[in-house]
């Protein structure tokens, strides 16, 4: 597993506070490109990392494969444990790192909150799957059923079942900070999942921490307007700079 990491010496000289993200999915490859919202936290004082999962295709197509359908816990054990050598590394300490996701990413970082609620300190997740066992039934979800399995196999329904979000939201748990955005005119994944999942956060959880939701409407899955665009981004990155003790990062 790569990853690339950026912080303002290049080097972990002391615990900073960490965006860790990733995508693992659709065979799509990492690569390096410039980001506006990247620049704006590495310049406040944070680290930036993302990792590169299985499931993403930066290995090759047996990479792909190795984290999709029945083996899609490949995905999220890789994001855990490229947490878990950042911390060790120096890079943060545990009450510092914060994850964000996007799509198919929110499902990830959506599983890495539910499966290990106390690793992380704040989380983003924006136009997320989040319950797998109904995603066939809207949006584009039909044709995904080769990335993901179908709930109308009975194994691959075990499997979906097994790191479903929505469906291991644990009602006690102190979960961390949570930020769940979606927009009204998403025709890939539905706004229904960070909804349900919200109001399932907001029911279980025992914590102090904020489960909020961010309703954009007008918009769908990506494409806004650039302001709309720099508002989302201000705005997640506002929330989990909070969180982790990170003065405001500034996107202009």
């Amino acid at each position: 597993m790569g990853m690339f990491v950026i912080s303002p010496t290049g080097r972990p000289d002391v615990p900073r506070p960490l965006l860790l993200t990733g995508y693992g999915g659709f065979g799509q490859i990492m690569s390096p490109r410039y980001r506006a919202q990247v620049l704006a936290w590495v310049r406040a004082g944070g680290v930036f990392a993302w990792a590169g999962l299985r499931g993403g295709g930066e290995e090759g197509e047996r990479w792909h494969l190795a984290g999709s359908g029945e083996h899609k816990q490949n995905t999220f054990d890789d994001f855990s444990a490229a947490a878990d050598h950042l911390l060790a590394a120096g890079w943060s300490e545990p009450s510092r790192v914060a994850v964000m996701g996007t799509s198919n990413g929110g499902l990830l970082v959506g599983a890495a909150l539910t499966q290990q609620p106390g690793k992380y300190a704040a989380v983003v997740c924006r136009a997320p799957l989040l319950d797998m066992v109904r995603y066939e039934r809207s949006g584009l979800g039909p044709s995904w059923v080769p990335e993901y399995g179908s709930a109308h196999d009975p194994g691959q329904l075990r499997t979906l079942l097994d790191y479903s979000p929505y469906h291991r939201v644990t009602p006690g748990t102190a979960y961390p900070a949570v930020l769940l955005a979606a927009s009204d005119g998403d025709t890939r994944t539905d706004p229904l999942h960070a909804r349900k999942m919200c109001a399932a956060l907001q029911h279980a959880t025992t914590g102090p921490a904020p489960v909020l939701l961010r309703l954009e409407h007008g918009v769908g899955h990506g494409a806004r307007s650039v302001s709309r665009a720099i508002a989302l981004e201000a705005e997640c990155l506002a929330f989990l700079a909070h969180q982790v003790g990170l003065p405001a990062p500034r996107l202009l």
